[in-house]
């Protein structure tokens, strides 16, 4: 006993309980505004319940009724057993319902507000997290969290009920019996703590497989292409199947624990009911109880230890879900973005003066190790002109680029919108709204052309879209297409050339009509004809857009006004 106890005390110490209170009382947040809902849940389960018992009461006396003892009491009897079975079946069938609504809301209502803060997330934050990591706290532990909010705390009042109605009804006949129908309860309390500590262990170890294999899966298919042309099928077959036995070997293990537990409280509660039998059978030979006593101790002891064993049982499946809960937080607690000075950001939204400057002053940039990606950097691009920045792979270009979108943060130095009036604001996600952008690789959608316009303008007219794709030089082959606007594209824009891929991807950014553009190696697919063609009707069209460009092709160069290049961690002007 002092060991349990010295061992309840390390868990307290090491906050295990608060934990679990916490993630508990994260899951109900969600549970509060349809509370009038699950108390009606709580009252139909209760009551069809208490309709359970007195069904098996009344059943008692039928069948004392039948073998001679109130033989005139037979339609009563027969008729109330059938009025509270009815009564049952329909108060299952509302608890079915509410059950339904409900937990499908609040599932929804996760899943919306995980996907939002997922969203929001500052975008180094989300790089300690694999998307299949991410895709499976949002589908399946977002659906566990969701099913224990609505069954966790009513399934225990309501087996609470039935353990203490069948006590009750068994004590009132026979005080003795519901002694031994309880003497499996010592031993289901023992085996149960061990149960619950390897039940949150082995939640984690499984989640966390089951997030392996889903990241591998999602990151095999996005490159499906690149693992065939490679001939890495072999390869990537083998490293499933790798997952695969690891997670077999995990799951076989828990399975041999449960079995052999499972067994175990089988044989007690068998022992238990042989003892139960033993003493009913006695008792009804002495002539102390009737046989339709009997029979109704039987259903009784069933009806104890049934609600007793789910007493247990809730208590890991409110570990589980607790689990889940902690995984799904441990991604809502993340660092939100941060949107800056929204005060400035709306002054220059409103502003007649629309063009826009980005100016770099003393920057220092690194990530979490804290080397320096660009040391003391100046950078400006100006509103009508083409900035180009060049360097070789891997010197920081991106990354530049993504302290432009308010992705990442200058550790040192300032870095500031500026428009026409000579207000100013410093760079965050706020001030994206000014910035189209279009990143390296293929970023069209799964839909037709007009969808992966809309997406950045959903109120588009079919004109608006047709004059973006003109500027970008993707109209001449969008309206070969079989239905043109409309035509369905596959996922990364199956069915169409990288180069065409581009320049719907440059359209669609143009769409949003943004002050200052960014093209992120967004041209590196074209010819160099297409590409100065490109380049020409974009500034033409608006010629006090800033449009900010990476590259390594000189093409671009020859129709940039200025040219800044990273080497080293240096960012400087060389035009």
């Amino acid at each position: 006993m002092k060991q349990l106890m010295r061992k309840i005390i390390i868990k307290i110490r090491e906050g295990y309980l608060q934990e679990i209170c916490r993630e508990t009382a994260w899951m109900y947040q969600y549970a509060k505004k349809y509370w009038l809902s699950i108390c009606f849940y709580i009252f139909a389960g209760v009551f069809g319940t208490l309709m359970g018992l007195g069904s098996g009461v009344a059943s008692k006396y039928l069948i004392d009724a039948v073998t001679g003892v109130k033989k005139d009491k037979i339609l009563i009897f027969a008729l109330l057993i059938v009025c509270m079975t009815v009564a049952g079946i329909l108060s299952n069938a509302v608890i079915s319902r509410i059950s339904a609504r409900i937990n499908v809301v609040i599932q929804n209502e996760i899943q919306a507000d995980i996907f939002g803060k997922i969203i929001h997330t500052e975008w180094k934050e989300l790089g300690e997290f694999r998307s299949g990591d991410l895709l499976n706290r949002l589908s399946n532990d977002a659906v566990q969290v969701a099913s224990s909010v609505i069954g966790w705390i009513p399934n225990s009042i309501t087996k609470l009920v039935q353990f203490i109605g069948a006590f009750a009804i068994i004590c009132y006949y026979d005080p003795v019996m519901a002694g031994i129908a309880l003497l499996s309860a010592p031993v289901t309390v023992l085996f149960s703590r061990k149960f619950m500590h390897r039940m949150r262990t082995y939640n984690n170890e499984m989640r966390e497989m089951t997030s392996s294999l889903m990241s591998f899966q999602d990151d095999t298919f996005q490159n499906v292409q690149t693992v065939k042309a490679l001939d890495l099928t072999g390869v990537f077959e083998e490293k499933l199947q790798s997952l695969q036995k690891r997670y077999k070997e995990k799951l076989l293990d828990y399975n041999k624990f449960t079995v052999y537990t499972s067994s175990f409280m089988s044989a007690v509660g068998t022992g238990v009911s042989y003892i139960c039998f033993g003493w009913s059978v006695y008792r009804l030979w002495s002539g102390y109880i009737t046989t339709g006593t009997l029979l109704m101790f039987f259903q009784m002891a069933n009806s104890l230890s049934s609600s007793f064993s789910s007493l247990i049982q809730i208590v890991p499946a409110a570990i589980n879900a607790a689990t889940c809960a902690g995984r799904l937080m441990a991604v809502s607690e993340l660092e939100k973005e941060r949107y800056l000075d929204m005060d400035q950001v709306e002054e220059i939204r409103k502003d007649e003066r629309k063009e826009i400057a980005i100016r770099l002053k003393n920057i220092n940039i690194s990530y979490k190790t804290g080397k320096d990606i660009i040391h003391r950097g100046d950078f400006a691009a100006e509103a009508g002109e083409i900035t180009a920045i060049i360097g070789p792979s891997g010197e920081g270009k991106t990354t530049l680029i993504r302290v432009l979108l308010g992705l990442l943060y200058p550790t040192e130095g300032s870095a500031e919108l500026c428009n026409g009036s000579k207000k100013s604001v410093r760079l965050s996600a706020g001030t994206r709204s000014f910035l189209s952008y279009v990143p390296q690789g293929n970023t069209i959608f799964a839909g037709t052309v007009a969808e992966n316009m809309r997406m950045i303008k959903k109120d588009a007219t079919d004109e608006e879209i047709r004059e973006a794709l003109q500027t970008a030089c993707a109209y001449e082959f969008v309206k070969k297409l079989p239905n043109e606007l409309e035509t369905v594209l596959g996922e990364k824009g199956s069915g169409l050339s990288e180069g065409q891929a581009q320049r719907l991807a440059i359209a669609r950014a143009l769409l949003k009509d943004a002050p200052v553009l960014i093209l992120d190696e967004a041209t590196s697919a074209l010819d160099i004809e297409t590409e100065e063609r490109v380049l020409r009707n974009i500034m033409n069209k608006d010629n006090g857009r800033t449009c900010i460009v990476t590259t390594h092709r000189p093409s671009v160069l020859s129709v940039s006004d200025h040219i800044y290049e990273i080497k080293s961690t240096k960012l400087k002007q060389l035009k």
